[in-house]
């Protein structure tokens, strides 16, 4: 007879067991890695959907009310969150707000000498470019989550050495990836400065038309640099972005002769996973570079 009530017992604390901690992302390449370092023992909620922006968005009251009872506050940082300031100042004193990139090794805006401009020495915030720095962010979210949750330490460690063995996978085929293309093709020009670890990492020279972030429009005397350096070091392609507006590098194909490659993603929007938006991206570019 006490079989039923062993049974009723046993679905009370399954039910207690899978209470999950609540987490707030607010970049989504960050939703893609609380979710695999998390799994079953955090619930993300995603306050940039997949569509939007990061340069442009800020959390409104409603998104903000979903944030309700989340232990976890996570950004990219950087600079990315221009609403950062706001966001420290009303993030509840029982929960904690982690940015993310700040423990990252960082590369700043390359100086141009022919237009010298403010964004020259800011701090790029594009750490998501390099999978090393990916690696290194999972151990950052892993950590957060051990101390938010401890009950769960071991568990979330675990899952985030998994996930840095299918990063290290993912770097293995990188490498291969790149290595198609000839060093004296590895020139990446791109709508916005998004792109500089990536290219820090294997090889590559960058160009940009706009600076780290979409609203630098470039002056005519850094647009008739660019259409020079550009033809000097040969570039092969110029790559628009996912959600942008290609008018200005539409304009430099017809004042160089470059062609359009297949649009970039930069900002982890419009894609599901890291891995996919990597994919793609490295799957673009080789597809462009890679063969005269």
């Amino acid at each position: 007879m006490f079989r039923p009530l062993l049974l009723i017992f046993s679905f009370l604390f399954s039910g207690m067991a899978v209470a999950r901690m609540k987490v707030a992302t607010f970049y989504p390449l960050l939703t893609d890695l609380v979710r695999q370092v998390g799994g079953d023992r955090v619930e993300v909620v995603d306050l940039i959907s997949t569509s939007g922006d990061p340069h442009h968005f800020e959390p409104s009251p409603e998104d903000l009310r979903k944030a309700t009872g989340a232990r976890l506050y996570l950004v990219a940082g950087l600079g990315l969150e221009a609403y950062l300031p706001s966001l420290q100042t009303i993030v509840p004193s029982t929960s904690r707000l982690v940015e993310v990139g700040a423990s990252l090794p960082v590369l700043h805006g390359s100086c141009d000498e022919a237009d010298h401009n403010h964004s020259d020495h800011e701090t790029d915030p594009h750490w998501w470019h390099s999978i090393d720095r990916f690696r290194r962010a999972t151990t950052v979210v892993a950590e957060a989550l051990a101390t938010a949750d401890p009950e769960g330490a071991s568990f979330y460690r675990t899952n985030a050495a998994t996930y840095r063995e299918k990063l290290d996978e993912l770097e293995r085929w990188t490498r291969s990836q790149v290595a198609r293309i000839p060093r004296d093709r590895r020139q990446l020009a791109t709508t916005h400065s998004a792109f500089n670890y990536f290219c820090a990492d294997y090889g590559f020279t960058p160009f940009s038309v706009q600076g780290l972030n979409q609203e630098q429009d470039p002056s005519a005397a850094t647009l008739a640099k660019l259409v020079a350096d550009l033809k000097q070091h040969r570039v092969s392609a110029l790559f628009p972005e996912v959600e942008t507006n290609p008018k200005l590098l539409s304009v430099l194909t017809r004042d160089t002769g470059i062609r359009l490659g297949k649009p970039l993603i930069a900002d982890g929007t419009n894609s599901p996973t890291y891995e996919s938006m990597v994919r793609h991206n490295v799957s673009v570019i080789v597809e462009a570079l890679a063969a005269k």
